[in-house]
């Protein structure tokens, strides 16, 4: 961090310093210029080649700041997952610990209530319990589904598994995680897009698609970490920009697999169920772990 600050300091004057050797380069280059109008004077050599450096120089800028706006809209996307990443935190924690605190003192409540009440009050207090039990468990769930903290302690696979399990556990689907391979290791980001993808698939898969099967499949390659997620649902025609057409979680898909560097497509038909593919490439630095991954578990 404090490399990185000295850099940025040791930057700044250098960028400021060039930025004034441009003005002063155009300043002279218009003085010039207007004397040699003024005195009807033939044009220099000196001139001409102060007014050449001065159009590079200008130029140089351009590109420089052409290119620094064309990065602005893939760092306002990374800066906003995150954002929504350390929201989804906050509420968690706050539903958690709070809202939780308070359901199981009410839970205490109705249990020292119950043995205090008449026989006639005791189906009541028996549903009021239940109703309690099942407000907690969903706020759990939820909270779960905000910040999966499992993702640290128990890593991507079983993350996934339990992410199922909890959410496929009410309805008709049949599902099955498939990972052959052990996937210590894997950086967080890259396991936390890995994540919310599949938690995104799913979601939609249960509002829209009506599918009695899914298969979520993740294999470490040299290349990368694949993730496959694939249903045998009503399908859907996808958007070639997703974003535009109000298809959200599809458009946050690929905002988190352009900002790993990955890439990811979509084929579904209507009727013909729905696939999803995305592809992480390992980072730089552990690129060359990830080709031996096959021999060595990380």
């Amino acid at each position: 961090m404090l490399l990185s600050l000295n850099r940025f300091k040791l930057r700044r004057p250098g960028a400021a310093l060039l930025r004034g050797f441009t003005a002063l380069l155009c300043l002279a280059s218009i003085s010039a210029s207007l004397v040699l109008y003024l005195y009807a004077l033939p044009m220099p050599v000196g001139v001409l080649i102060l007014q050449l450096v001065a159009m590079l120089s200008i130029g140089w800028h351009l590109r420089h700041w052409a290119r620094s706006i064309a990065m602005r809209p893939a760092e306002l996307a990374d800066r906003l997952l995150k954002v929504q990443e350390s929201e989804r935190q906050r509420l968690s924690r706050e539903l958690h610990d709070d809202i939780g605190q308070l359901l199981t003192a009410a839970k205490l409540q109705a249990d020292w209530l119950q043995r205090r009440v008449p026989d006639e009050l005791q189906e009541h207090c028996r549903t009021l319990r239940r109703t309690l039990d099942d407000t907690l468990a969903n706020v759990r769930d939820v909270s779960a589904i905000l910040n999966p903290r499992q993702l640290a302690s128990l890593g991507l696979e079983a993350s996934l598994r339990a992410h199922l399990l909890r959410t496929l556990e009410n309805t008709s689907v049949h599902w099955s995680l498939e990972c052959r391979q052990r996937l210590g290791g894997i950086p967080e980001d890259m396991a936390i897009a890995a994540f919310r993808i599949t938690q995104e698939a799913v979601t939609n898969m249960l509002r829209h698609a009506s599918a009695h099967n899914l298969v979520v499949s993740i294999v470490r390659r040299s290349d990368g970490l694949a993730l496959s997620i694939s249903d045998d649902g009503q399908g859907f025609m996808p958007a070639s920009n997703p974003a535009d057409e109000g298809q959200r979680g599809m458009a946050g898909m690929l905002e988190r697999t352009a900002l790993l560097n990955g890439t990811l497509s979509i084929s579904s038909q209507p009727g013909h169920g729905t696939r999803i593919d995305a592809l992480f490439p390992w980072p730089a630095r552990t690129l060359e772990r990830a080709k031996t991954s096959n021999a060595h578990d990380l």
